[in-house]
């Protein structure tokens, strides 16, 4: 399927959604993967064994064949067009919204400008805070004019969020925001092989937290 950006962009999508959906994750990709990539289809198919529903689309910037990514203005656009596409096709179905890195950042500070139509709440894999190698917690600012429910799924290796500096900025946010820690993964989410756990756990460990948080929030509202 197609999402009409804006007069000069249009981007694909791909939307799984089980029979019966509790509720609907609109996800973004990350800054260098497209939405086919094999961790976006994984989260895909793991979230609809959990009877989430998931719509995928590229940044345009993507959908170019280009790996740099987007400015903000026009991935923040690129967010805002998905989410209203996700309503017409799933009309009586919650909205979440989020994304891998850049795309749940991308989604984030589209929120904080303002917020996106019926989205009930944010989803984090692997939160950008800052730079490799420049630990800070600058990029976590706009998180505070976010109203809605967030969560964060992070490593304790993901060297683009510094748990030092995490922490704090997630704690500084209250009861909007809750923090799930995979201990020993990275960015990616991959584990050593001398942690004892592969891969796959972490990812279903990983969605369970995602499908128990969302039922939460809708418990909630």
């Amino acid at each position: 399927m197609k999402i009409q950006v804006d007069n000069a962009h249009s981007v694909s999508a791909l939307l799984t959604a089980p029979p019966q959906p509790v509720a609907c994750l609109v996800l973004a990709h990350g800054a260098g993967a497209g939405m086919i990539h094999p961790f976006m289809a994984a989260v895909a198919e793991g979230l609809l064994a959990r009877r989430i529903a998931t719509l995928r689309f590229q940044f345009p910037s993507m959908e170019a064949g280009s790996k740099r990514p987007d400015r903000p203005l026009l991935a923040h656009a690129t967010v805002r067009a998905a989410v209203p596409a996700a309503r017409a096709r799933l009309p009586k179905v919650p909205l979440f919204a989020g994304g891998k890195s850049f795309g749940g950042r991308m989604t984030s500070q589209a929120q904080a400008e303002a917020p996106l139509p019926d989205v009930l709440g944010l989803v984090f894999l692997g939160f950008p805070l800052h730079p490799t190698g420049k630990p800070s917690a600058d990029r976590a600012d706009h998180l505070a004019r976010i109203s809605v429910p967030m969560l964060f799924l992070q490593g304790t290796r993901d060297l683009l969020a510094d748990m030092t500096h995490l922490r704090p900025a997630v704690a500084k946010l209250g009861d909007r925001a809750t923090l799930v820690v995979s201990e020993q993964a990275d960015h990616s989410f991959h584990v050593p092989v001398r942690s004892g756990r592969t891969d796959a756990e972490i990812l279903h460990e990983m969605l369970d937290h995602v499908a128990a948080w969302m039922r939460s929030v809708l418990a909630g509202t």
